[in-house]
């Protein structure tokens, strides 16, 4: 078949993980989408972002679109469906801006945009002040960097798939304390419904 033509985010990290997909693909292309959720992206609906690239595959303009699995909604598109899961990323979070949560002093703001690391955190540590931060991974390390809190808390794979492990003190955080979201660090890659030329090839890389 033809190149796939391979849809994703325009977010840095989108863009990241899509390049580890299309890399072990022959001929594949990255076509990046401008989703709803970008355009809004302080917003807490992540199906808007799924919704945009679905609209892509439908349309014709795409042949792939890949998702981060935790984004996905439990019902997908009339017309689509889920064809391959490369191999599973950490599934764990990670403190940003600190070495560990002791590290951490009584009243330290830490930013996240999740109501589970929300309350996953004030279990542990109910003397943080724990405040909504939204936006791309770069985005909130950029307001951190700028004062906005004194920590966060991401994906640990999202990093990783940037290369930003090693830019500021950070720690995982234990996956029992901090249980990961419903397929985080599961790459989700979507086509029309009953293209078996697709699933094909995308079949080498599926886990």
């Amino acid at each position: 078949m033809t190149p796939l033509r391979i849809g994703t985010r325009g977010s840095a990290l989108a863009l990241a993980q899509a390049a580890t997909v299309a890399d072990r693909l022959d001929g594949a292309r990255l076509i990046p989408i401008v989703t709803s959720g970008d355009a809004r992206p302080d917003a807490g609906d992540k199906g808007r972002w799924v919704g945009s690239l679905e609209r892509a595959l439908l349309s014709g303009e795409i042949d792939v679109a890949i998702h981060s699995a935790k984004d996905v909604p439990g019902d997908l598109a009339d017309g689509c469906e889920l064809v391959a899961a490369p191999v599973r990323a950490s599934a764990l979070d990670v403190l940003v801006g600190a070495a560990g949560l002791d590290d951490l002093p009584h009243g330290a703001r830490v930013g996240t945009s999740a109501l589970r690391r929300r309350a996953q955190l004030l279990a542990v540590r109910p003397d943080l002040d724990v405040i909504e931060l939204r936006g791309n991974v770069d985005t909130r390390l950029a307001k951190l960097d700028a004062g906005a809190a004194d920590a966060l808390v991401l994906a640990r794979a999202g990093l990783d798939r940037l290369g930003l492990v090693h830019d500021r003190p950070m720690a995982d955080l234990d996956g029992e304390l901090f249980v990961p979201a419903p397929g985080q660090g599961i790459l989700a890659l979507e086509s029309r419904a009953g293209d078996a030329d697709v699933r094909r090839a995308v079949a080498s890389i599926n886990d």
